[in-house]
């Protein structure tokens, strides 16, 4: 049996969002909710954007989203929100915000390679722009990304 690191529940599909930190919050609620992370976890992830300007935005309309490894995190989880409409996120415009929770430096960087692999496949990036949350999840099956 494969722990899946994606599935409908922690993946989320929105039309837009007033702010950054509000989609940010969004992003994170399912992770919140299997108390993967703490609102401690979100508030630092805010405070690193306020603080460092937004070099969690990757490249076009995708921001990897983290704090340090440990602080308000319990276990390893990565959640996914996509925008409809790009969201101003300090000058860049973002319609994905993958959220990342790390308990240490090393852990998740086998499951970090997965997802980043699939965002620089150009017809799955494309895909998960689109919004459709049935495609996204499809996608990610698909993909077997796992923890």
């Amino acid at each position: 049996m494969t722990d899946r690191l994606f599935d409908s529940s922690n993946i989320t599909v929105i039309d837009d969002a007033d702010t950054w930190q509000s989609a940010l919050q969004q992003a994170s609620e399912p992770l919140l909710a299997s108390r993967t992370i703490t609102q401690l976890y979100v508030n630092k992830m805010i405070e690193n954007v306020q603080s460092n300007g937004p070099y969690m935005v990757l490249s076009d309309y995708f921001a990897l989203m983290h704090a340090r490894p440990g602080e308000g995190v319990n276990s390893m989880g990565m959640s996914l929100l996509v925008s409809r409409k790009p969201i101003d996120l300090e000058g860049k415009q973002v319609k994905i915000f993958l959220i990342m929770a790390a308990v240490d430096n090393s852990s998740h960087l086998k499951s970090l390679q997965q997802v980043t692999s699939i965002f620089m496949d150009r017809q799955a990036y494309e895909t998960i722009l689109n919004g459709n949350k049935n495609e996204i999840v499809a996608l990610f099956k698909q993909k077997e990304v796992v923890l």
